[in-house]
Protein backbone atom coordinates (compact mmCIF):
# COMPACT_ATOMS: atom_id res chain seq x y z
CA UNK A 1 0.00 0.00 0.00
CA UNK A 2 1.40 3.46 -1.03
CA UNK A 3 1.56 6.05 1.99
CA UNK A 4 0.13 8.86 -0.53
CA UNK A 5 -3.21 9.72 -3.06
CA UNK A 6 -4.49 12.26 -4.24
CA UNK A 7 -7.97 11.17 -3.07
CA UNK A 8 -9.04 8.80 -0.80
CA UNK A 9 -12.76 7.37 -0.87
CA UNK A 10 -13.17 5.60 2.44
CA UNK A 11 -16.57 2.81 1.60
CA UNK A 12 -16.81 0.53 -1.26
CA UNK A 13 -20.46 0.00 -1.72
CA UNK A 14 -22.04 1.67 -4.47
CA UNK A 15 -21.67 5.07 -3.60
CA UNK A 16 -18.14 4.70 -2.93
CA UNK A 17 -17.41 2.41 -6.12
CA UNK A 18 -18.97 4.85 -8.54
CA UNK A 19 -16.98 7.69 -7.01
CA UNK A 20 -13.91 6.13 -7.28
CA UNK A 21 -14.72 4.99 -11.18
CA UNK A 22 -15.82 8.73 -12.23
CA UNK A 23 -12.69 10.01 -10.37
CA UNK A 24 -10.08 7.83 -11.96
CA UNK A 25 -11.66 7.88 -15.41
CA UNK A 26 -10.92 12.08 -14.84
CA UNK A 27 -7.18 10.82 -14.53
CA UNK A 28 -7.51 11.28 -10.69
CA UNK A 29 -4.88 9.64 -8.08
CA UNK A 30 -7.40 7.42 -6.59
CA UNK A 31 -7.31 4.74 -3.47
CA UNK A 32 -10.82 3.34 -2.65
CA UNK A 33 -10.84 1.69 0.91
CA UNK A 34 -13.58 -0.90 2.19
CA UNK A 35 -13.45 -2.66 5.81
CA UNK A 36 -14.73 -5.74 4.21
CA UNK A 37 -15.26 -7.01 0.77
CA UNK A 38 -16.38 -4.83 -2.21
CA UNK A 39 -19.93 -4.52 -2.58
CA UNK A 40 -20.54 -7.37 0.13
CA UNK A 41 -22.52 -4.59 2.60
CA UNK A 42 -25.67 -2.89 2.11
CA UNK A 43 -25.10 -3.27 -2.08
CA UNK A 44 -25.18 -6.54 -1.80
CA UNK A 45 -28.92 -6.54 0.09
CA UNK A 46 -30.52 -3.78 -2.54
CA UNK A 47 -32.74 -5.25 -5.34
CA UNK A 48 -31.52 -3.19 -8.00
CA UNK A 49 -34.44 -1.38 -9.51
CA UNK A 50 -33.67 1.78 -10.62
CA UNK A 51 -37.14 3.62 -9.92
CA UNK A 52 -36.70 7.36 -10.52
CA UNK A 53 -40.82 7.58 -11.07
CA UNK A 54 -41.55 4.72 -8.80
CA UNK A 55 -39.49 6.44 -5.97
CA UNK A 56 -40.98 10.17 -6.44
CA UNK A 57 -43.83 11.11 -4.77
CA UNK A 58 -43.76 15.06 -4.54
CA UNK A 59 -43.87 17.02 -7.84
CA UNK A 60 -41.88 19.83 -5.88
CA UNK A 61 -38.97 17.69 -4.69
CA UNK A 62 -35.67 18.14 -6.59
CA UNK A 63 -35.07 14.36 -6.20
CA UNK A 64 -36.76 13.51 -9.13
CA UNK A 65 -34.56 15.24 -12.51
CA UNK A 66 -31.54 14.20 -10.02
CA UNK A 67 -32.97 10.45 -10.28
CA UNK A 68 -33.81 10.65 -13.33
CA UNK A 69 -30.22 11.78 -14.37
CA UNK A 70 -28.69 9.10 -12.41
CA UNK A 71 -31.19 7.13 -14.05
CA UNK A 72 -30.43 7.82 -17.63
CA UNK A 73 -26.76 7.45 -17.11
CA UNK A 74 -26.87 3.93 -16.79
CA UNK A 75 -27.72 3.26 -20.24
CA UNK A 76 -24.49 4.42 -21.65
CA UNK A 77 -23.04 3.10 -18.62
CA UNK A 78 -23.81 -0.43 -18.77
CA UNK A 79 -22.37 -0.70 -22.45
CA UNK A 80 -19.39 1.14 -20.64
CA UNK A 81 -18.80 -0.32 -17.69
CA UNK A 82 -18.80 -3.73 -19.85
CA UNK A 83 -15.71 -2.51 -22.48
CA UNK A 84 -13.70 -1.72 -19.53
CA UNK A 85 -14.19 -4.07 -17.07
CA UNK A 86 -15.73 -7.22 -18.82
CA UNK A 87 -18.20 -7.05 -15.94
CA UNK A 88 -22.05 -7.38 -16.79
CA UNK A 89 -24.30 -5.14 -14.98
CA UNK A 90 -27.46 -7.12 -15.45
CA UNK A 91 -29.08 -4.21 -17.28
CA UNK A 92 -32.72 -5.54 -18.12
CA UNK A 93 -35.28 -3.50 -19.36
CA UNK A 94 -39.34 -4.60 -18.98
CA UNK A 95 -39.94 -1.96 -16.07
CA UNK A 96 -42.29 -1.55 -13.38
CA UNK A 97 -46.33 -2.42 -13.03
CA UNK A 98 -47.37 -1.21 -9.85
CA UNK A 99 -50.56 -2.86 -9.43
CA UNK A 100 -53.71 -1.91 -8.02
CA UNK A 101 -56.36 -4.59 -6.45
CA UNK A 102 -59.40 -1.90 -6.42
CA UNK A 103 -60.28 1.50 -6.95
CA UNK A 104 -59.10 2.98 -4.24
CA UNK A 105 -55.86 1.24 -4.76
CA UNK A 106 -55.69 2.98 -7.75
CA UNK A 107 -56.81 6.57 -6.80
CA UNK A 108 -53.34 6.13 -4.71
CA UNK A 109 -51.39 6.05 -8.59
CA UNK A 110 -52.86 9.26 -9.53
CA UNK A 111 -49.46 11.40 -8.73
CA UNK A 112 -47.49 9.22 -10.90
CA UNK A 113 -49.98 8.54 -13.64
CA UNK A 114 -49.80 12.10 -14.17
CA UNK A 115 -46.04 11.73 -15.50
CA UNK A 116 -45.76 11.73 -18.80
CA UNK A 117 -44.03 8.88 -19.24
CA UNK A 118 -46.07 6.84 -17.13
CA UNK A 119 -49.09 5.05 -18.43
CA UNK A 120 -52.28 3.43 -17.12
CA UNK A 121 -52.98 -0.36 -17.86
CA UNK A 122 -56.21 -1.90 -16.98
CA UNK A 123 -56.87 -5.59 -15.42
CA UNK A 124 -56.51 -7.01 -19.13
CA UNK A 125 -53.94 -5.44 -20.64
CA UNK A 126 -51.70 -6.31 -17.36
CA UNK A 127 -52.91 -9.70 -17.56
CA UNK A 128 -51.58 -9.62 -21.45
CA UNK A 129 -48.39 -8.50 -20.09
CA UNK A 130 -48.10 -10.78 -17.28
CA UNK A 131 -50.59 -13.71 -17.20
CA UNK A 132 -49.44 -14.83 -13.76
CA UNK A 133 -51.08 -12.09 -12.17
CA UNK A 134 -54.10 -12.39 -9.65
CA UNK A 135 -57.35 -12.70 -11.40
CA UNK A 136 -58.62 -9.69 -9.34
CA UNK A 137 -56.46 -7.41 -10.63
CA UNK A 138 -57.81 -3.66 -11.67
CA UNK A 139 -54.92 -2.43 -13.75
CA UNK A 140 -51.56 -1.01 -12.81
CA UNK A 141 -49.37 2.36 -13.76
CA UNK A 142 -46.93 1.39 -16.23
CA UNK A 143 -43.43 2.88 -15.77
CA UNK A 144 -41.35 1.63 -18.43
CA UNK A 145 -37.83 3.64 -17.61
CA UNK A 146 -37.92 2.33 -14.40
CA UNK A 147 -35.54 -0.94 -15.32
CA UNK A 148 -33.03 -2.40 -13.10
CA UNK A 149 -29.50 -3.92 -12.92
CA UNK A 150 -27.85 -6.59 -10.40
CA UNK A 151 -26.32 -4.48 -7.67
CA UNK A 152 -23.45 -6.72 -6.63
CA UNK A 153 -22.29 -6.93 -10.52
CA UNK A 154 -22.49 -2.84 -10.68
CA UNK A 155 -20.81 -2.07 -7.75
CA UNK A 156 -17.67 -4.51 -9.11
CA UNK A 157 -18.20 -3.36 -12.18
CA UNK A 158 -17.43 -0.02 -11.13
CA UNK A 159 -14.55 -0.97 -8.87
CA UNK A 160 -13.14 -2.65 -11.89
CA UNK A 161 -13.29 0.12 -13.99
CA UNK A 162 -11.61 1.87 -11.84
CA UNK A 163 -8.57 -0.18 -11.32
CA UNK A 164 -8.78 -0.42 -15.17
CA UNK A 165 -8.26 3.70 -15.18
CA UNK A 166 -5.44 3.39 -12.52
CA UNK A 167 -7.05 3.34 -9.00
CA UNK A 168 -6.03 1.26 -5.97
CA UNK A 169 -8.53 -0.66 -4.43
CA UNK A 170 -8.04 -1.84 -0.54
CA UNK A 171 -10.39 -4.79 0.77
CA UNK A 172 -10.69 -5.79 4.31
CA UNK A 173 -8.97 -2.60 5.60
CA UNK A 174 -10.83 -0.79 7.94
CA UNK A 175 -10.60 3.20 8.92
CA UNK A 176 -10.90 4.10 12.23
CA UNK A 177 -9.83 7.62 12.16
CA UNK A 178 -8.96 11.07 9.69
CA UNK A 179 -6.70 13.87 10.74
CA UNK A 180 -5.58 17.25 9.20
CA UNK A 181 -2.60 18.46 9.15
CA UNK A 182 -1.58 21.44 7.03
CA UNK A 183 -3.53 21.12 3.60
CA UNK A 184 -3.20 17.11 3.71
CA UNK A 185 -5.17 14.62 5.54
CA UNK A 186 -4.08 11.81 7.25
CA UNK A 187 -6.32 8.28 7.30
CA UNK A 188 -5.30 6.04 9.92
CA UNK A 189 -6.82 1.84 8.60
CA UNK A 190 -5.99 -1.10 10.27
CA UNK A 191 -3.29 -1.35 7.87
CA UNK A 192 -1.47 2.17 7.87
CA UNK A 193 -1.87 5.34 7.37
CA UNK A 194 -2.51 7.13 4.29
CA UNK A 195 -2.25 10.82 3.52
CA UNK A 196 -4.03 12.73 1.15
CA UNK A 197 -5.06 15.94 -0.86
CA UNK A 198 -8.83 14.71 -0.47
CA UNK A 199 -11.18 12.82 1.43
CA UNK A 200 -14.35 11.16 0.51
CA UNK A 201 -16.42 9.23 3.15
CA UNK A 202 -18.89 7.30 1.65
CA UNK A 203 -19.75 4.32 4.40
CA UNK A 204 -23.59 4.12 4.24
CA UNK A 205 -24.96 3.74 7.21
CA UNK A 206 -21.54 3.14 9.32
CA UNK A 207 -20.67 6.50 8.49
CA UNK A 208 -21.63 8.26 11.86
CA UNK A 209 -17.95 7.70 13.46
CA UNK A 210 -16.21 9.10 10.95
CA UNK A 211 -18.94 11.79 10.38
CA UNK A 212 -18.19 12.39 14.27
CA UNK A 213 -14.48 12.52 13.68
CA UNK A 214 -14.55 15.27 11.10
CA UNK A 215 -17.18 17.57 12.90
CA UNK A 216 -20.14 16.99 11.41
CA UNK A 217 -22.96 17.01 13.92
CA UNK A 218 -25.98 14.51 11.73
CA UNK A 219 -26.52 11.01 12.31
CA UNK A 220 -27.42 8.24 9.85
CA UNK A 221 -30.38 5.71 10.91
CA UNK A 222 -30.40 2.38 9.60
CA UNK A 223 -33.92 0.51 8.08
CA UNK A 224 -32.94 -2.63 8.01
CA UNK A 225 -34.77 -4.42 4.87
CA UNK A 226 -35.11 -7.90 4.42
CA UNK A 227 -35.54 -10.18 0.86
CA UNK A 228 -36.25 -13.75 -0.43
CA UNK A 229 -34.07 -14.73 -3.39
CA UNK A 230 -35.84 -17.60 -5.71
CA UNK A 231 -35.70 -19.40 -8.72
CA UNK A 232 -37.90 -21.05 -10.99
CA UNK A 233 -37.51 -23.74 -13.76
CA UNK A 234 -38.69 -21.06 -16.37
CA UNK A 235 -39.24 -17.15 -16.95
CA UNK A 236 -42.26 -15.77 -14.78
CA UNK A 237 -42.22 -12.59 -15.74
CA UNK A 238 -40.92 -9.98 -17.80
CA UNK A 239 -41.80 -6.56 -15.78
CA UNK A 240 -41.04 -6.06 -12.24
CA UNK A 241 -44.01 -6.03 -9.97
CA UNK A 242 -44.89 -3.51 -7.02
CA UNK A 243 -47.82 -3.55 -4.52
CA UNK A 244 -48.23 -2.64 -1.24
CA UNK A 245 -44.61 -0.98 -0.79
CA UNK A 246 -42.88 -4.42 -1.69
CA UNK A 247 -41.73 -5.87 -5.19
CA UNK A 248 -41.06 -8.99 -7.09
CA UNK A 249 -38.27 -8.09 -9.52
CA UNK A 250 -37.05 -10.68 -12.30
CA UNK A 251 -33.27 -10.46 -12.83
CA UNK A 252 -30.93 -11.57 -15.82
CA UNK A 253 -29.44 -14.16 -14.03
CA UNK A 254 -33.01 -15.68 -13.69
CA UNK A 255 -33.35 -15.40 -10.09
CA UNK A 256 -36.37 -13.26 -8.59
CA UNK A 257 -36.16 -10.96 -5.74
CA UNK A 258 -38.64 -10.38 -3.29
CA UNK A 259 -38.60 -7.19 -0.63
CA UNK A 260 -38.29 -5.63 1.17
CA UNK A 261 -39.43 -5.22 4.58
CA UNK A 262 -38.99 -1.70 6.51
CA UNK A 263 -37.31 -1.88 10.04
CA UNK A 264 -36.79 1.29 11.01
CA UNK A 265 -33.61 1.89 13.87
CA UNK A 266 -32.37 -1.81 13.64
CA UNK A 267 -28.61 -2.43 13.80
CA UNK A 268 -29.13 -6.21 13.55
CA UNK A 269 -29.32 -7.79 10.27
CA UNK A 270 -30.37 -10.99 11.23
CA UNK A 271 -33.52 -12.31 9.76
CA UNK A 272 -37.08 -12.72 11.31
CA UNK A 273 -39.47 -15.87 10.06
CA UNK A 274 -42.62 -12.62 10.85
CA UNK A 275 -40.80 -10.66 8.02
CA UNK A 276 -40.43 -13.73 5.79
CA UNK A 277 -43.87 -14.73 5.84
CA UNK A 278 -45.09 -11.07 5.08
CA UNK A 279 -43.56 -11.23 1.98
CA UNK A 280 -44.39 -14.30 1.00
CA UNK A 281 -48.08 -13.35 1.73
CA UNK A 282 -47.34 -10.51 -0.91
CA UNK A 283 -45.78 -12.25 -3.29
CA UNK A 284 -48.69 -14.72 -3.22
CA UNK A 285 -51.22 -11.80 -3.19
CA UNK A 286 -49.72 -10.71 -6.73
CA UNK A 287 -49.09 -13.66 -7.84
CA UNK A 288 -50.81 -16.75 -6.40
CA UNK A 289 -48.83 -19.45 -8.04
CA UNK A 290 -45.77 -17.99 -5.97
CA UNK A 291 -46.44 -20.61 -3.56
CA UNK A 292 -44.47 -23.55 -5.90
CA UNK A 293 -41.14 -20.51 -6.19
CA UNK A 294 -38.20 -22.58 -4.61
CA UNK A 295 -36.39 -20.28 -2.06
CA UNK A 296 -32.56 -19.75 -2.99
CA UNK A 297 -31.08 -17.74 -0.03
CA UNK A 298 -32.61 -14.80 1.68
CA UNK A 299 -30.64 -11.43 2.21
CA UNK A 300 -30.71 -8.18 4.77
CA UNK A 301 -29.05 -5.21 4.84
CA UNK A 302 -28.95 -1.81 6.47
CA UNK A 303 -30.47 1.25 4.74
CA UNK A 304 -28.94 4.73 5.22
CA UNK A 305 -31.45 7.21 6.23
CA UNK A 306 -30.76 11.10 7.13
CA UNK A 307 -33.45 13.54 8.72
CA UNK A 308 -34.94 14.23 6.00
CA UNK A 309 -34.82 11.18 3.85
CA UNK A 310 -32.65 13.15 1.48
CA UNK A 311 -28.86 12.04 0.98
CA UNK A 312 -25.97 13.94 1.87
CA UNK A 313 -23.76 14.72 -0.78
CA UNK A 314 -21.44 17.53 -1.53
CA UNK A 315 -18.63 19.06 0.90
CA UNK A 316 -18.21 19.53 4.72
CA UNK A 317 -19.52 22.33 5.79
CA UNK A 318 -16.26 24.30 6.87
CA UNK A 319 -13.55 21.81 5.28
CA UNK A 320 -12.95 21.89 1.33
CA UNK A 321 -11.32 19.11 1.13
CA UNK A 322 -13.55 16.59 2.79
CA UNK A 323 -16.57 15.10 0.64
CA UNK A 324 -19.51 13.54 2.17
CA UNK A 325 -21.78 10.97 -0.12
CA UNK A 326 -23.95 9.13 2.09
CA UNK A 327 -27.53 8.54 3.30
CA UNK A 328 -29.03 7.19 0.12
CA UNK A 329 -31.60 5.24 1.71
CA UNK A 330 -33.11 2.79 -0.54
CA UNK A 331 -31.93 4.77 -3.47
CA UNK A 332 -28.32 4.04 -3.34
CA UNK A 333 -28.21 2.13 -6.57
CA UNK A 334 -30.34 4.49 -8.26
CA UNK A 335 -28.54 7.56 -7.26
CA UNK A 336 -24.71 6.18 -7.61
CA UNK A 337 -23.93 7.94 -11.45
CA UNK A 338 -25.42 11.00 -10.26
CA UNK A 339 -23.83 11.59 -6.88
CA UNK A 340 -20.36 10.50 -8.12
CA UNK A 341 -20.61 12.85 -11.16
CA UNK A 342 -21.49 15.40 -8.71
CA UNK A 343 -18.76 15.03 -5.99
CA UNK A 344 -16.24 14.88 -9.73
CA UNK A 345 -17.74 18.18 -10.75
CA UNK A 346 -16.92 19.43 -7.47
CA UNK A 347 -13.48 18.46 -6.93
CA UNK A 348 -12.58 19.50 -11.17
CA UNK A 349 -14.47 22.93 -9.47
CA UNK A 350 -16.74 22.12 -12.84
CA UNK A 351 -20.15 24.08 -13.35
CA UNK A 352 -22.32 22.25 -11.12
CA UNK A 353 -26.11 22.19 -10.30
CA UNK A 354 -27.03 24.50 -7.61
CA UNK A 355 -30.27 23.24 -7.26
CA UNK A 356 -29.34 19.82 -6.71
CA UNK A 357 -26.13 20.86 -4.03
CA UNK A 358 -28.35 23.25 -2.12
CA UNK A 359 -30.30 20.24 -2.05
CA UNK A 360 -28.18 17.45 -0.58
CA UNK A 361 -25.74 19.93 1.33
CA UNK A 362 -24.78 18.15 4.92
CA UNK A 363 -25.69 21.27 6.65
CA UNK A 364 -28.83 21.67 5.36
CA UNK A 365 -31.00 21.49 8.66
CA UNK A 366 -28.88 24.45 10.17
CA UNK A 367 -29.92 26.99 7.23
CA UNK A 368 -33.57 26.01 7.26
CA UNK A 369 -33.50 27.23 11.05
CA UNK A 370 -31.60 30.26 10.41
Amino acid sequence: MRSNYEVVIIGGGIIGSSIAYYLAKAQMDVALLDGGAIGDKTTKAAAGMLGAHSECEDDASIFFPFARSSQQAYRELKDELYEISQIDIGYREGGILKLAFDESEKQKLHYLLQQPSVQWLDGHEVKKLETAVADHIVGAAYIKDDVNVIPTQTCQAFAKGAQVFGASIFENTHVYGVQKLNDSYFVKTTKGTIEAKRVVVATGVYSNGLLQDIGVSEQLTPVKGESIVVQTNQPILQHTLFYEKSYIVPRNNGKLVIGATMIEDEWSESISLQSMEDLINTAKAMIPSSSEWKIDGFTSGLRPATFDGQPFIGRHPEDEGIFIACGHFRNGILLAPATAELIRDLMLEKEENKEWLDAFRIDRRQLTKV
